[in-house]
């Protein structure tokens, strides 16, 4: 290899390029760490979330009553949307069963549980999909950054060459493949934020479904008094409810 060939490479390109070629190396790099960040925030929130929700549901089904239920969420606190979701529909049918004349004019029992139910589910929902907007927009805008960066740079190296007078091949594929580069790391950049975007967006849906099913049981042991120990049939009373699922 000669010393031209070994003096071209990232090194080289990163010491020649100008401000704004450095500018959009640092984007990059923020936009990779950011992506990276989310994935492992929210991949970490998820499982936690999951495996505290496993566990929960399986004391709620196993429970002689809500008002166990109700006791061992008021020891040990809110841990999971399940647990989120099943406190507050508890103290929505309390509170209505204690001022239900003020409410009258809201509606009965159901309306105000469903109400309340939908509330929490959208609180859930927004919650899960916390981030999820930024790692999409990384996804989709690095590619175009890095070939911003490339087009930059192919731009300033075809201009050097020519005030060079020098326009033969191997000065002109150095500093034109130099440029690539960039294109090369916003797909770097790309490639990661979308493959976690969608692993993440698959997961969320997978996990709302079953927090909306699961309101729907709750909705029905509420209102009915069907025992915990036998899971009632996944009825869906209130059409409200599963248009809050849809949005």
């Amino acid at each position: 290899m000669s010393e031209a060939e070994s003096a071209l490479g990232f090194a080289h390109f990163i010491v020649q390029t100008d401000g704004v070629g450095k500018t959009i190396l640092i984007i990059l790099l923020l936009m990779s760490v950011i992506s990276w960040g989310l994935i492992f925030i929210k991949g970490l929130s998820g499982f936690l979330r999951n495996s505290r929700s496993k566990r929960f549901l399986n004391f709620f089904w196993n429970a002689s009553s809500i008002d166990v239920v109700s006791d061992e969420i008021s020891a040990h606190g809110v841990r999971c949307p399940f647990s989120h979701l099943t406190a507050h529909a508890i103290q929505a049918q309390r509170h209505h069963a204690r001022v239900g004349a003020k409410l009258e004019e809201a509606g009965g029992p159901q309306d105000f549980l469903t109400r309340t139910m939908r509330k929490v589910l959208d609180e859930d929902t927004t919650r899960c999909e916390s981030g999820l907007t930024i790692l999409a927009t990384i996804g989709s805008t690095a590619p175009f950054v890095g070939l911003f960066g490339t087009v930059w740079g192919v731009y300033h190296a075809l201009v050097n060459i020519g005030m060079s007078g020098a326009g033969t091949l191997d000065k002109v594929a150095g500093p034109v493949g130099e440029a690539l580069i960039m294109t090369g790391l916003g797909l770097a950049v790309a490639i990661p934020a979308v493959i976690g975007y969608n692993w993440l967006t698959r997961s969320n849906r997978v996990f709302l479904a079953q927090l909306d099913s699961f309101a729907y049981d709750l909705f029905t042991v509420l209102t009915t008094g069907h025992a915990l120990t036998a899971k009632p049939p996944n009825v869906k009373p209130l059409q409200s409810l599963q248009k809050s699922s849809a949005a």
